[in-house]
């Protein structure tokens, strides 16, 4: 098992945070430091040239940011910059963060139609490009992974789909559980806006909203008719502070998270060792050894289908209905942390377990050995005799 110089602590295996590595909570822990002296300005400019590698975007048009806040943060800045009040926009729901993305948008007189998809699946292409035929959208959202129901969208698919149908409708993908575990292709695939948190695949504490915007999107955002009804989240505040930074150039509008941002800069140089296709791999890998021990087990996900599950977290349905709270101390009694359920129609009937970032790609931790363990002990404590006993 890897060593960790790390306080003993309860093994946190939900959707965000996540457990961090040694060398990012080291990061965490540097002095204070000038936010507009050299060396931090280096540092800074440094995690944005670093999070056009992440993002896999080559193009210089495309615009990194990094501001203190959390994933809910990208919603606001998405919903104020690129799209205005009377816009429509269309939101592919697939759990609970597409109501909260829409109703981002209605705070700010955008008008969003969701189109839902039933718990555990996800909307067809035919249905997609239906709803595109219907009304000129200026922006669609998808989550990428939907962190209420574990369901991953098929973000090429529906980005062509767009291109396809709609081609002047800007493409927001909610990449906060996604980014750095699932395969996301910039610009190959042509999206506009993804936003992420620094707290999930990223890797690194909870307090940084990171996105990358295209060329597109950043036009969008000149040919405005109005100016952006924010003042903290608005482009015009923060795009100047960002192309200083990624030219180590002192600028200030708003102090940044010092420690987060040096936390974050041992994070991306952690995943850039090595290719970010191998860590998409590393990813798929350690979902399919939690799902298959589930499967064994004779759990059901909440994802109905195999291909709509994701890659960075897995959502369980308990067994026999049981309510999630009669199990859930009995794993972290055992040192274990699960998240409850989150989808409010079946919220007290599954759990869901995180597997992003060190837990997946450093498998001598045993992370993924200990967490199912515990999941395996506490149904037998429950009275439940897993599947794969029973035989």
């Amino acid at each position: 098992m890897s060593k960790s110089n790390q306080a003993a602590h309860p093994l946190l295996m939900i959707p965000g945070p996540i457990e961090f590595s040694d060398r990012v909570l080291e990061a965490m822990a540097h002095p204070s430091m000038s936010h507009v002296g050299p060396p931090f300005v280096a540092v800074f400019g440094e995690n944005l040239r670093l999070l056009r590698q992440i993002f896999l975007t080559k193009d210089p048009a495309s615009q990194p940011f990094v501001i203190s806040g959390s994933g809910s943060l990208g919603w606001d800045m998405v919903a104020v910059n690129l799209v205005e009040q009377g816009d429509d926009v269309l939101v592919l729901h697939t759990g609970y963060f597409g109501d909260s993305f829409a109703d981002c948008f209605e705070s700010y007189g955008v008008k969003a139609t969701q189109l839902k998809a039933q718990v555990g699946a996800r909307q067809s292409q035919e249905e997609i490009e239906q709803a595109l035929k219907e009304k000129k959208y200026k922006m669609i959202t998808i989550t990428h992974t939907d962190t209420s129901t574990g369901v991953l969208q098929d973000v090429k698919s529906i980005c062509a789909t767009v291109k396809r149908v709609s081609p002047d409708t800007l493409i927001c993908v909610d990449g906060v559980c996604s980014v750095a575990c699932e395969e996301i292709q910039f610009d190959e695939w042509g999206v506009d806006v993804a936003l992420t948190a620094s707290q999930k695949a990223i890797g690194c504490p909870a307090g940084l909203a990171i996105l990358m915007v295209s060329g597109r999107g950043m036009q969008a955002f000149a040919n405005r008719k109005h100016p952006p009804q924010s003042y903290f989240a608005s482009f015009n505040k923060w795009v100047p502070i960002m192309k200083a930074y990624e030219n180590n150039e002192p600028k200030y509008f708003a102090t940044p998270a010092v420690q987060l941002i040096y936390a974050l800069n041992a994070s991306l140089k952690e995943i850039l060792e090595r290719p970010m296709s191998a860590r998409f791999d590393d990813h798929i890998k350690a979902s399919d050894y939690v799902k298959n021990a589930i499967t064994k087990l004779g759990l059901k996900q909440v994802a109905v289908k195999p291909e709509f599950a994701a890659h960075g977290m897995t959502a369980v349905m308990t067994p026999n209905e049981m309510p999630v709270g009669e199990l859930l101390p009995k794993i972290g009694a055992q040192g274990v942390i699960f998240a409850g359920g989150l989808h409010k129609q079946i919220a007290t009937k599954y759990f869901r377990i995180g597997h992003m970032g060190v837990s997946a790609t450093d498998l001598a931790r045993g992370d993924l050995d200990k967490a199912l363990d515990a999941l395996r002990n506490a149904l037998v404590q429950v009275g439940y005799k897993p599947a794969e006993q029973s035989s």
